[in-house]
């Protein structure tokens, strides 16, 4: 027998036994701190409530928010669960959101979002999944106005209020607003040491007022809390960053090998992160050996995804620095037609997958002038294509270094 209960912020959920909700709220945390086993524990819970029309909606939303349009197609199967099941008015909202994303219907998805952000403040998933969208979308003002409308309704009184502060801290780095980011994140760390996300706003502030020696000690000293979370990777590569901005490029060079690249990973989450690190040595004339042909091969499968263009110019570093010309004239083809399409990733392929994708060629043929007329193309709208402005910067470093490459030659830096 199921019945209908509140979850903690007082909303109703349909489907589950008091029990059930508990689960519910405790991967739903696991889920907002970034830290592993939400998927695992989420399936075991499917599998003992299948009928609890919350636990289909997030399995949904896992899929939904991600890059990987495999995933992505995966929410299908999930939102049809959720739309046979019983559901109150939030929860059918819920699941016309996911329906209309996947059916690329942005303005419904968007509109049912700020509905459901309208009349349940207190919602986190919907909050959660708004603010990944404005992050995978680049809409940094939006993703400020999202977190400042609900934050009157919130208080350290309410359960997974940290969640809704370590968003805000990114929401404001993202915006320049690096102390109050600072402060939010410390908050967001003193309700809840192991959120990772509230941990990631910090370094941050760290890249962003290149505080490479301020990265260093809250990487340190907060380790053995991201250490194990699903942003291990991520994290690690921005320990990276800071070794670079320090100059020690062998350090830097050892968390490629040893954290980014050790297991070969084939997420799409490690596959960026690997190509922009490397990328950054590249450009820094540093030898990085056979590197290059590995995470190249890693990067095949996802050329036809046609999907996202984030993706699509960190495949391309691969292959440009894997000197890989077959599979980026590939990539490219596939951004020619992708560019015809009338939906959201061809709007932002014609505006900013093309000419990035093809600067990044440009430089690696060693055309650095028509490196830089793309490139000189794209500041306005790059933001468009999503990610931070910590990993956009991979725009600017290869701008910067396509000019001082027109101007005198490049030497080599030891590893």
């Amino acid at each position: 027998m199921t019945m209908t209960l509140e979850d903690r912020r007082g909303y109703n959920i349909s489907g589950a036994l008091p029990a059930d909700g508990d689960v519910f709220e405790h991967i739903l945390n696991l889920h907002l701190s970034w830290q592993c086993g939400v998927e695992a524990d989420l399936q075991k819970l499917i599998a003992e409530a299948p009928r609890f029309t919350m636990a289909h909606v997030l399995e949904a939303y896992l899929g939904l928010c991600s890059r990987d349009v495999a995933r992505v197609q995966r929410a299908r199967s999930a939102v049809a669960r959720a739309g046979e099941l019983p559901a109150n008015h939030r929860e059918s909202l819920h699941v016309g959101a996911i329906r209309a994303a996947l059916d690329d219907d942005f303005a419904t998805f968007q509109s049912c979002l700020q509905g459901l952000l309208v009349q349940y403040p207190r919602d986190l998933l919907a909050l959660q999944v708004t603010h990944a969208i404005d992050y995978l979308t680049g809409d940094i003002e939006a993703m400020q106005a999202h977190i400042a409308a609900v934050l009157p309704n919130w208080s350290v009184a309410v359960p997974g209020f940290h969640a809704v502060l370590a968003m805000q801290a990114f929401s404001l780095v993202e915006a320049a607003h690096y102390e109050e980011a600072r402060d939010r994140g410390l908050h967001a760390l003193s309700l809840m040491p192991r959120d990772a996300r509230a941990l990631h706003a910090l370094v941050h502030v760290c890249e962003m007022k290149g505080d490479p020696f301020g990265g260093h000690r809250l990487m340190l000293e907060r380790q053995i809390f991201w250490a194990d979370s699903v942003a291990a990777t991520h994290c690690w590569w921005h320990w990276a960053l800071f070794h670079l901005a320090e100059g020690a490029v062998t350090d830097a060079l050892n968390i490629y090998d040893k954290r980014l690249r050790q297991q070969q990973s084939i997420e799409l989450a490690d596959l960026i992160d690997s190509s922009a690190l490397l990328w950054r040595l590249t450009l820094l004339d540093v030898d990085t050996g056979s590197r290059w042909n590995e995470l190249a091969n890693a990067w095949v499968s996802h050329i036809d995804d046609g999907y996202c263009t984030f993706n699509d110019m960190h495949a391309m570093v691969a292959f440009v620095g894997a000197e890989d010309w077959r599979s980026a004239a590939r990539l490219e083809t596939g951004l020619l037609r992708g560019r015809m399409h009338g939906t959201r990733y061809g709007e932002t392929t014609r505006l900013i997958g093309l000419p990035v994708c093809h600067a990044i060629l440009a430089f690696g043929k060693g055309h650095y002038a028509r490196a830089t007329e793309f490139l000189s193309t794209v500041p306005t709208t790059a933001r468009r294509m999503g990610g931070s402005h910590a990993q956009r910067d991979l725009l600017y470093l290869t701008l910067m270094e396509a000019i001082r490459r027109l101007r005198r030659p490049a030497g080599r830096v030891a590893a």
